[in-house]
């Protein structure tokens, strides 16, 4: 039995020192989960650089990135998993609008 495909958005925050390419690197890898589980993406959004609430590991800064995606759950699952081991992600959030 297929599972259904449902939309997704998700809001991550990198390194503010982390350099352009190295943002691309962890935004290319995410993106790769989702296609090769089976999603899409369909919105692609760079919010670049902006203050934080509060700190996180320190810093008070972060580098803002929003994808929004059609997958299903499974994918979502994996992709959770995934985000929630990486180092260079300081923060995300994974929702279902």
């Amino acid at each position: 039995m297929a599972q259904r495909v449902r939309a997704y958005e998700l809001v991550m925050i990198l390194s503010p020192e982390a350099t352009e390419e190295e943002v691309a690197s962890t935004v290319d890898r995410v993106e790769g989960l989702i296609t090769d589980g089976g999603g899409a993406v369909s919105e692609r959004e760079d919010w670049g650089v902006r203050r934080l609430a509060y700190p996180i590991k320190k810093f008070a800064e972060g580098n803002y990135v929003l994808r929004r995606f059609d997958a299903e759950a499974a994918v979502a699952h994996d992709l959770n998993q995934n985000l929630r081991a990486a180092e260079d992600v300081l923060r995300y959030l994974m929702v279902k609008p």
